[in-house]
């Protein structure tokens, strides 16, 4: 993890439910990436990268629960890790939406 960069550094649209004051980044990576994968933009996506490294990022993304689809397909390609790989993935196939039927 580098030093440089902080959670000022990224949107400031991501962190309206938490005290920045307090935050840790090294010990909260997982809602640091969900976070950043929901609702934060490429810059944020580029910091998160240089932050972590692509190894730790593919191991939380993996284990996420929920990934929205286009995030999905993105992260299935720039990862090169197959969709059926990823925890959302599987979880959203168990559970049946019956709203869409």
């Amino acid at each position: 993890m580098k030093q440089e960069i902080t959670i000022n550094d990224f949107s400031k649209h991501l962190f309206w439910d938490v005290d920045k004051e307090s935050f840790d980044l090294e010990k909260y990576p997982e809602q640091m990436t969900s976070k950043v994968l929901e609702y934060g933009n490429f810059n944020d996506w580029k910091l998160l990268q240089q932050l972590y490294g692509l190894e730790k990022i593919k191991q939380i993304v993996l284990n996420l629960r929920t990934i929205d689809d286009l995030t999905l397909h993105y992260l299935s390609t720039y990862l090169n890790i197959e969709k059926s790989n990823f925890r959302c993935y599987t979880h959203k196939q168990l559970v049946k939406n019956y709203w869409n039927y």
